[in-house]
């Protein structure tokens, strides 16, 4: 990869050797391989069986989860905020690894529309609740800094499954609660 970057540095019309850079293609590498990490991250390790059977059936919210992840368009930055609510039906997964779980999405190349649906759907695959809700707030470098260049912009994503779905009432709850107060 170091290579590569060293080509790119010069295909930008930089010098590689000069002191600045000399570097920049180890940084970028080990930036890369972690930003990326995500790719190889096993979501069985992470759970860790930290999957609790309980007599709760109430809404588990956890929100304003910061992520950090990269448009696979651009390969520039976007970030924001991410909201995870479940129901349980008869198990639940321990707090510390929704985080955990939005991290291993966001570490990849993406489109917040996707990473969306995958915390949604690992979460719903792990535990079999009731229904899941991800709301995710992100903004996009990719649009602030070129194209349109709307730095005030906000993209908002929604996933909403099993009684976040079909139940308005309980979508409603939800959304009330991750309002900021």
């Amino acid at each position: 990869m170091q290579t590569l970057i060293r080509s790119l540095l010069e295909q930008l019309g930089e010098d590689p050797s000069r002191e600045g850079l000399l570097k920049t293609p180890e940084r970028v590498e080990k930036s890369m391989k972690f930003l990326t990490s995500g790719y190889s991250a096993d979501v069985e390790q992470i759970l860790n069986g930290a999957l609790f059977t309980v007599d709760y059936s109430e809404m588990v919210i956890v929100r304003d989860i910061d992520f950090y992840s990269l448009c696979e368009h651009h390969l520039l930055p976007f970030f924001g905020k991410c909201h995870v609510a479940y129901v349980p039906r008869t198990r639940v997964i321990g707090l510390s690894k929704i985080p955990r779980l939005v991290d291993v999405f966001s570490r990849r190349l993406q489109v917040q529309e996707r990473l969306t649906n995958e915390i949604a759907e690992c979460i719903r695959e792990a535990i079999d609740p009731l229904g899941v809700a991800v709301v995710m707030q992100g903004t996009h470098l990719c649009m602030a800094m070129r194209g349109v260049e709307k730095q005030n912009s906000a993209t908002v994503t929604s996933a909403m499954l099993g009684t976040f779905r079909s139940d308005a009432r309980t979508r409603a709850e939800f959304l009330q609660l991750i309002q900021r107060t």
